[in-house]
């Protein structure tokens, strides 16, 4: 079924290539003013410029040509020449009706469906999801379901931040200052608590930072100690996290964190080094925009002069391996804005190296703190997601005594 403005656009477009002779949009929109009517059609006038016809008498013709029984509106000439639709009551009485008793509420399924990855939510291993959280996880639900319902094949992927320096911290955290008890209650608090004693101990003394460092090379190079510790922390912390999002009745078809890609990487930096779409550049690597006036004074750093990986060159890794088995049509990420320059850089890396599909961000807005600053579940005491959802619950319940 058409939306009002769809009828009215192509029945008035219709009408106004008939009698002027040669096609031309109607440009159909909703009134500025209610008193003048619901719709109107501001493309006469162009019309009638482009063949030197006087826009008026051209407007006369159009409403002329047009078949009540297929508008159902009444028209009007206003100004130098615009066509105003009052719609008929009766008929959109009607017609919400049948679109209000319709299954799919009178919205047609798309002609030419896509294969569609929307990648969002995305929260820390061993940190608690908090507010800041609910948008991505809420927006790109919201997504997923619109997309669907509209025909297309929508795969989802809870891309979590699994993999990192943190875990050298938690590493040596978990063997030293760990209450056992407290992490059976409550393994995300505790971890969280944990990562902040050795941050501390890190800053103050630099064999701790040291011994958080040699134990996360260990962990990158499959020390299987370290490597079943960190199994340990992923696995309670998706625990944790499905608990919320069965709350919020939200499901992911795939939860490939940056710990699936690591062995990619330097296959990743290989083969943009080949193509030379990558350089060096004091002892990094970097991918240049010299063409792209927007990016050319931003080099997007995707391995540093120590040997490390970055995001960058994780998202790079997921592009092609999205591409490879997901073979999309295109991959939205649902992302804050902080990463506006991020996605630009990573879209034309992507399309620099031969990758098709359309890659777009949906960014969003930041909750800030007390301070004004973004909220960061590691400093301070941010309002975590599971107490918010305790507490909307908490609120129905209320209204449903009421």
């Amino acid at each position: 079924m058409p939306t009002i403005t769809q009828l009215l656009e192509e029945k008035t477009s219709n009408a106004l290539a008939a009698v002027s002779g040669t096609p031309a949009p109607a440009l159909v929109q909703t009134t500025a003013n209610p008193q003048f009517g619901d719709y109107q059609a501001n493309g006469v006038m162009a019309a009638a410029k482009a063949r030197k016809l006087n826009p008026r008498e051209l407007a006369q013709k159009v409403i002329a040509q047009l078949n009540p029984a297929e508008v159902p509106a009444s028209c009007e000439i206003a100004g130098p020449g615009f066509i105003n639709f009052r719609l008929d009551p009766s008929w959109l009485g009607r017609t919400v009706l049948a679109a209000a008793l319709d299954e799919r509420l009178g919205v047609e399924r798309v002609i030419r469906p896509e294969t569609i990855v929307v990648d969002f939510s995305a929260p820390n291993t061993a940190k608690p999801m908090h507010v800041g959280h609910i948008r991505t996880t809420i927006i790109g639900d919201a997504l997923t379901r619109i997309l669907r319902f509209l025909g297309h094949y929508v795969i989802t992927d809870n891309h979590v931040g699994d993999w990192g320096t943190q875990f050298g911290m938690l590493i040596v955290g978990y063997r030293t200052v760990l209450d056992r008890a407290a992490y059976e209650r409550d393994p995300i608090t505790e971890l969280e608590r944990v990562y902040k004693i050795i941050q501390t101990q890190a800053k103050a003394d630099p064999a701790v930072a040291q011994q958080a460092r040699e134990e996360l090379a260990k962990l990158q190079k499959g020390d299987p100690k370290n490597l079943s510790l960190w199994k340990e922390i992923t696995d309670v912390s998706r625990t944790v996290f499905e608990r919320a999002y069965r709350r919020l009745h939200i499901q992911f078809d795939h939860w490939l964190g940056e710990s699936f890609y690591n062995s990619m990487l330097p296959g990743v930096i290989q083969e943009l080094r080949d193509k030379g779409l990558a350089q060096p550049s004091e002892g990094a690597m970097c991918v240049f925009f010299a063409d792209d006036p927007e990016l050319s004074g931003t080099p997007f750093l995707i391995q540093k002069q120590d040997g490390a990986f970055l995001y960058a060159t994780s998202d790079l890794a997921t592009i092609k391996y999205r591409a490879e088995n997901f073979h999309p049509d295109r991959i939205i990420y649902v992302v804050d804005s902080r990463q506006q320059l991020h996605f630009r850089q990573l879209f034309a890396a992507a399309k620099r190296w031969g990758y098709t599909m359309t890659l777009e961000h949906v960014g969003f807005g930041t909750i800030l703190g007390e301070d004004g600053r973004p909220i960061k579940t590691r400093e301070g005491e941010p309002i975590k997601l599971e107490a918010l959802l305790d507490e909307a619950e908490e609120r129905a319940r209320a209204v449903v005594r009421l």
